[in-house]
């Protein structure tokens, strides 16, 4: 790479076994939507996740979409949901004019907090409206806290939606992100650990919901030889040459993972000495798969702010983002009920001074150090 080429935050990476299942899709014509690739696809996913069944679909958005249709979310309902994430994550819960509660971080794994978790389930129990699911994010490739956010919920009988989307490859205490809740949901959109450029896929070990999930994805065409509807659906269906993509991509995920983490690691080595930088910390529950490498900046130690290290990367041709903007101080969900980790708004603290950086599992380690070479530099001034 040039010295002034651009270095992105997370772009593909293509291992050239997808070139295999789009070649025989196109020697078969099978080219229209699903088809032999989106069935295998399903498969494999399921089993590596070690959940009973999959349903490819167009989106994450859409799987977590089709999970609340299937809970019976509609509007009026309410629906918990963290708040430290990307807007994909709650954007469904409008489409069914439904009621969001969103819920803090926890310092540890920047993930949903039970503790506001509970106090959230408190103030529904006495308000006398339970929600009907909790959206519980896993954050930057790492997984919550599931054992205490599950045993909460079940004190309730309310469901976990598992939004797995940037933790594909990653565990909690041995078992696959995503295969803990009620549904999993995993997205491929072109910046994730892999891709099918766009897609998504929803998992659980309830057969007769995926094969719902399945039957309201593809416009909820009833089994006539005309064209009969009887209930509403979706044009959610992943095509047979986007799982083509998938399932070479699905290959080399264990690589992808490791990739990911030896460039977090990189980073850790050369820049976590450095008196007011503190990075994502990984919890002691699990593995994370590092798909962002993603730190805090203190500005009264370092005397610059975490937009004044965007700004200077950027000014090289380098990119980085900040944490995602907490969904409660969105102005899409203004007044939206809040609750807090122990009286600490710890999300709304993380985003202030929180950044991401180059991530890439293809970012090579020339690349990576002039990333770093840079850091260093701006530290210094």
């Amino acid at each position: 790479m040039t010295k002034n080429e651009r270095i992105y935050l997370s772009s593909p990476h293509m291992s050239g076994e997808e070139s295999l299942y789009i070649e025989k899709a196109f020697s078969e014509n099978w080219i229209a939507p699903l088809g032999p690739n989106v069935d295998k696809f399903e498969k494999e996913i399921a089993d590596y996740v070690g959940v009973g069944h999959a349903a490819a679909v167009s989106s994450g958005t859409a799987a977590i979409h089709l999970a609340l249709e299937l809970l019976g979310v509609k509007e009026g309902d309410i629906v918990f949901c963290s708040t430290l994430t990307f807007v994909a994550s709650a954007n469904p819960i409008l489409y069914k004019k439904a009621k969001p509660i969103f819920i803090d971080s926890e310092p540890s794994s920047w993930n949903m907090s039970p503790d506001a978790l509970e106090e959230a389930f408190s103030y529904a129990s006495k308000k006398g409206k339970l929600p009907k699911a909790v959206i519980v994010v896993n954050l930057y490739g790492q997984s919550a806290d599931l054992d205490p956010i599950k045993e909460i919920c079940d004190k309730y009988d309310v469901p976990i939606i598992e939004d797995a989307a940037e933790s594909l490859g990653a565990t909690y205490k041995g078992r696959a992100s995503g295969s803990i809740g009620k549904f999993g949901v995993f997205s491929f959109n072109g910046n994730k650990i892999i891709t099918t450029s766009g897609g998504g896929m929803l998992v659980s070990d309830d057969e007769g919901l995926i094969n719902r999930a399945r039957f309201l994805s593809t416009q909820a065409r009833d089994p006539a030889v005309h064209y009969q509807h009887t209930y509403m659906g979706y044009n959610y269906r992943m095509s047979n040459i986007l799982a083509g993509i998938g399932r070479g991509q699905l290959k080399v995920l264990n690589n992808r993972v490791e990739a990911r983490r030896e460039v977090f690691s990189r980073y850790f080595k050369a820049l976590s000495d450095i008196d007011g930088i503190k990075f994502m910390p990984e919890a002691i529950f699990g593995m994370s798969n590092r798909w962002l490498t993603a730190l805090t900046v203190d500005q009264k130690k370092l005397g610059f702010t975490r937009s004044d290290i965007i700004h200077g990367l950027e000014v090289e041709n380098i990119e980085a983002r900040p944490v995602w903007k907490p969904l409660h101080l969105q102005p899409l969900f203004k007044g939206s009920k809040y609750f807090l980790h122990k009286g600490k708004d710890v999300s709304k603290e993380l985003f202030q001074s929180g950044l991401c950086l180059p991530s890439g599992s293809n970012l090579t380690e020339e690349d990576q150090s002039r990333v770093i070479k840079i850091l260093k530099k701006l530290i210094k001034k």
